[in-house]
C-alpha cells in the first residue's frame, strides 16, 4: 500500500508537520510526488519511519538516528533486537518507579510505612542497569567480578541523607569542572578541591579506596570514548581535565 503524508501520520499516531520535517532534513523521504506534488510513503518508508519513532521513544536525537541508519553496517534485525533489549530495560524501569509510587501512595493512605531507603531503592536500582549497560563490562575487565558486584551492593545500601549528599557533591564537582574548564589557568589548589570531591562521591559506591584504583578510574574516563563523552557533555575538555587534577594531585 501506499499513504499520502496525512494517511501516514494517522497511522504512525504523529502529525503531518513531523512527516514534512524528516523529509525536509533528508531523515525520511517519500517514495515518490505524485501528479498533485503529494508526498507518497511506501512500505520501504514505512518500516523505516517505525525505526525511527522506535529510536524516538528511546529518546535518540535526530541527527544520531540519520547517522545510525545511514551507516552501511544498518542491519534492520539487528536494530529490532537492539529497541527490543532497550525498550524491556525502560518498561523494568517504569515498572520498578510504579511499584515504589504504589507503595508511596498505599503508605500515605495510613497502610503499610515506607522506609527512607526503600523509597530511593528503584533509583538506585536504575543506576546501577544503566551503569552495567554502558560500562559494565569495560569496568568488570578493569576491576573484577567481585569488586563491581560488591559496588552495586554498597551503592543499594545507600540511605536517603546518603543519597541526598551524593547528589550535593556531584553538583558541587560539576559545577567546579565547568569553572575550570572556563579559566586559562588551573590551579593547583582548584586541582585538589577537584580530586577530593570525585573522592568523596565515588566513596559512595567503593568499599575500599586506594589511590592506584582512582588513578585508574580517572585514565578509563579519558580512555574509553562512552567514559568520556559523559563528562565533556558537563563541560568542554572536563574528562581530561579530571584525570590530570586526580593524576597532579595523586601520582607519585
Amino acid at each position: 500500500m501506499e499513504y499520502t503524508v496525512k494517511q501516514l501520520a494517522e497511522l504512525a499516531g504523529i502529525s503531518s508537520r513531523t512527516l514534512r520535517y524528516y523529509d525536509e532534513i533528508g531523515l525520511l523521504k517519500p517514495k515518490r510526488m505524485n501528479s498533485a506534488s503529494y508526498r507518497i510513503y511506501g512500505q520501504k518508508e514505512i518500516d523505516r519511519l517505525q525505526h525511527i519513532l522506535f529510536y524516538r521513544e528511546l529518546d535518540v536525537g535526530l541527527d544520531a538516528i540519520m547517522t545510525l541508519m545511514n551507516e552501511d553496517t544498518f542491519h534492520v534485525e539487528k536494530a529490532l533486537l537492539q529497541h527490543k533489549a532497550h525498550l524491556e530495560q525502560k518498561r523494568d524501569r517504569l515498572n520498578q518507579l510504579l511499584q515504589t509510587l504504589e507503595q508511596t501512595i498505599a503508605s500515605t493512605k495510613g497502610g503499610e510505612p515506607m522506609s527512607n531507603q526503600s523509597k530511593f531503592a528503584a533509583f538506585k536500582r536504575q543506576q546501577i542497569k544503566e551503569n552495567e549497560r554502558l560500562y559494565g563490562k569495560e569496568i568488570r575487565k578493569e576491576y573484577g567480578e567481585d569488586t563491581v558486584n560488591e559496588t552495586n551492593n554498597h551503592l543499594l545500601q545507600l540511605t536517603e541523607s546518603d543519597y541526598l549528599q551524593r547528589q550535593k557533591i556531584e553538583n558541587a564537582l560539576t559545577e567546579r569542572l565547568r569553572e575550570a574548564s572556563n579559566s586559562l589557568v588551573i590551579t593547583k589548589e582548584t586541582e585538589q578541591e577537584i580530586t577530593q570531591l570525585h573522592k568523596k562521591w565515588i566513596m559512595f559506591s567503593w568499599s575500599t579506596y586506594s589511590e592506584q584504583a582512582h588513578i585508574g578510574l580517572a585514565d578509563l574516563y579519558v580512555e574509553d570514548e562512552r567514559f568520556k563523552r559523559y563528562y565533556d557533555a558537563i563541560a568542554s575538555n572536563a574528562a581530561s581535565i579530571l584525570r590530570t587534577a586526580i593524576r597532579n594531585t595523586l601520582a607519585p
